[in-house]
């Protein structure tokens, strides 16, 4: 009979301490959590905050009891695992309530222990009125913190997933709330362009947004950041980010990776062959980026799980590496992403190209058809599809998990254009967005016509580039760009003569679909100065409105239109 060790009760080690119980019903299994709760849902932490999640008791989603007559496993909560004998292949525990220490023998150690939020080394951060958040125990203090003071302004530090979920939850409770961020942007999984479409939805929703600072003091009422700023406190939330938990295993010689997360194998295991590690606290392959990463989500720390419980058993499982993909919902916004972006592509030397395509997300005729916001990424030259974002009131994760799955299988934009998804005018339209963006991919791969990003509009419009706007004339006078001429794709073949031949020409509508047919029409004209702008219109507004409200800085359109 084995007897196995779990520490952690969250995610991954109460995961691999189930999957062990379905392979092998003699094994003595005991899983040892510091907190007073095992299995609770951390990632819907930030939702007690607006009583989504109205009593905090429905978060936490197994307990003791639970655990011992549904699956015959000892969870024992309040005790800490504080020491390994790798020798005598024992660990010493930690009682919390009653201060006495015990230990237990192992035939294999399973090591789950999270990761721990960042506290900067800054004046004011041991202050009473100071949280973070990593489990039910820290949510109902700050809840409570928050009732008993009604707090009304309340500053969140970090802009990352857990940052921005409580941000909107407060924000939804009511709350007066600044969020602030070191980066120029929340959210790094998303690229510039397309992060600030949610920029722009917290400022909508009356969040004081502030990126490109950073906490420099927190004091009893107010924050002070590295500008100089001051913000209205009366609760500071720390969200910067996670370290992992590593240690316990440092102490006892597990060996650490290059990004601070503990090393394993393709099966997970340590540095010692009878002791594994799953969940936040290890570094994971990057199958696009072939390295380490770290990688705090609880999907991957589930897969991780079964494959240590699959592997003490002898049954195979072949690890595939991670890819990253999550999302979020940001008010009334779905966003999400998988693979790699634009951005960190090309910073590892990866050749890459992208489009950014807006189409609805349903059938126009259906009373809840939204423009769906889609990026891809592709490699060059090979088309192979290693990422994409999603933003929209409708099922952007739909869509992720769509190219999520081609860049498992090392899909490309052939793969794409081809792949054939289901279809009714209330879920999606005949050519959904992801068959879109492969198509428009494939004509900028294949050199068909060329394309410049939302983000290189500025900079060619201060240089009095011709910007061709082939919107109708009733949308062009609802706001245009600067400078902009128009004339209307329905005048097109009348009015060629106005265009240029001798400089370039850029060529919009409102989401880039009317200005490609614009601009294949000149060419097959004989026009071969001519760009399509990626986004058109409506990108250049969502992409440009953010920064042009908080710095003041001059718009180049001549009026904003999100519609």
């Amino acid at each position: 009979m084995k007897k196995i060790l779990v520490v952690g009760g969250v995610a991954g080690g109460a995961s691999a301490a189930a999957r062990i119980r379905r392979i092998d019903e003699q094994a003595e299994i005991i899983m040892f959590e510091k907190g007073p709760h095992v299995s609770f849902s951390n990632c819907s932490l930030p939702y007690h905050l607006s009583s989504i999640v109205e009593n905090s008791s429905r978060l936490v989603l197994m307990d003791p009891v639970a655990f011992k007559t549904k699956y015959n496993i000892d969870a024992r909560t309040n005790a800490e695992v504080v020491c390994i004998n790798r020798q005598e292949k024992t660990v010493t525990v930690l009682n919390h309530l009653t201060n006495e220490q015990y230990n237990e023998h192992y035939d294999e150690l399973i090591l789950s222990p999270g990761a721990s939020p960042i506290v900067p080394n800054i004046e004011g951060v041991n202050l009473p009125h100071v949280f973070t958040v990593r489990n039910v125990v820290d949510i109902e203090k700050l809840q409570a913190a928050i009732t008993t003071k009604d707090a009304q302004n309340i500053a969140v530090i970090g802009g990352g997933f857990i940052g921005v979920e409580v941000a909107e939850n407060l924000r939804l409770a009511g709350r007066n709330v600044s969020l602030v961020e070191f980066a120029p942007q929340v959210l790094t999984p998303f690229d510039e362009d397309m992060v600030q479409i949610l920029h722009k939805e917290m400022l909508d929703h009356e969040v004081n947004l502030i990126v490109g600072d950073g906490l420099a003091k927190v004091e009893d009422t107010q924050i002070t950041l590295n500008s100089g700023t001051t913000v209205a406190a009366d609760i500071v939330v720390l969200a910067i980010g996670v370290r992992p938990e590593t240690s316990l295993a440092r102490e006892v010689g597990l060996e650490i990776g290059e990004l601070g997360g503990i090393k394993v194998n393709q099966h997970y295991q340590t540095n010692d062959r009878h002791i594994y590690a799953v969940g936040d606290a290890i570094e994971v392959y990057h199958r696009l980026m072939h390295k380490p990463t770290r990688l705090a989500l609880a999907g991957p720390a589930q897969r991780q799980a079964r494959a240590v419980a699959d592997h003490i058993y002898g049954i195979p499982h072949q690890n595939k590496g991670v890819i990253g993909s999550s999302s979020i919902q940001v008010f009334d916004y779905a966003a999400a992403s998988t693979g790699l972006n634009e951005r960190t592509a090309k910073q590892i030397g990866m050749a890459v190209d992208s489009v950014y395509v807006i189409a609805l997300d349903k059938v126009g005729l259906m009373p809840s058809s939204n423009p769906l916001h889609f990026k891809l990424v592709f490699e060059v030259p090979t088309g192979r599809i290693v990422g994409a974002q999603a933003i929209g009131k409708g099922n952007a994760d739909k869509r992720i998990d769509v190219i999520a799955t081609l860049i498992s299988m090392n899909g490309t934009l052939e793969d794409l254009k081809e792949l054939e998804l289901s279809y009714s005018p209330m879920f999606s339209t005949a050519k959904d967005v992801v068959n879109l963006a492969a198509l428009v991919a494939l004509n900028v791969l294949y050199g068909r016509f060329k394309q410049v990003h939302v983000s290189e509009v500025r900079a060619l419009v201060e240089a009095d580039a011709m910007m061709i706007d082939v919107r109708e004339e009733n949308e062009f006078a609802n706001g245009h760009i600067d400078g902009a001429k128009n004339i209307p794709l329905s005048q097109l073949r009348e009015r060629m003569n106005e265009i240029p031949r001798d400089v370039p020409v850029y060529v919009h509508c409102r989401s880039a679909q009317r200005s490609y047919n614009a601009v294949m029409a000149l060419e097959n004209n004989g026009y071969d100065n001519v760009w399509n702008v990626s986004g058109s219109f409506l990108g250049i507004c969502l992409y440009e409105y953010f920064t042009d409200v908080k710095t003041g800085r001059k718009p180049i359109v001549t009026s904003y239109n999100f519609k």
